[in-house]
C-alpha cells in the first residue's frame, strides 16, 4: 500500500527502512533517499514505526 504519495513510498519500503534502523520519519525518508513533502503521511508512518518490534540490538540494550 502506498503511504507517501509525494515520494511514492509503500508500507513495505517503510518497514524495510525501520528494519534497517530508522526510528523516526526523518530517518525513514533518509533511508529511502527522499525528503518529506506535504507531511500528510507522517501520522501513518509513525503508526507503522510504533507497530514494528524493536531491533534486537535495542532489546539487548534494554531500550
Amino acid at each position: 500500500m502506498y503511504v507517501c504519495l509525494c515520494n511514492g513510498l509503500t508500507d513495505a519500503q517503510i518497514r524495510g527502512a525501520i528494519a534497517a534502523g530508522a526510528s523516526r520519519p526523518k530517518e525513514v525518508y533518509a533511508a529511502c533517499n527522499c525528503n518529506a513533502q506535504c507531511g500528510c503521511c507522517t501520522g501513518t508512518m509513525l503508526s507503522i514505526i510504533r507497530d514494528q518490534p524493536a531491533p534486537p540490538s535495542e532489546i539487548a540494550a534494554g531500550n
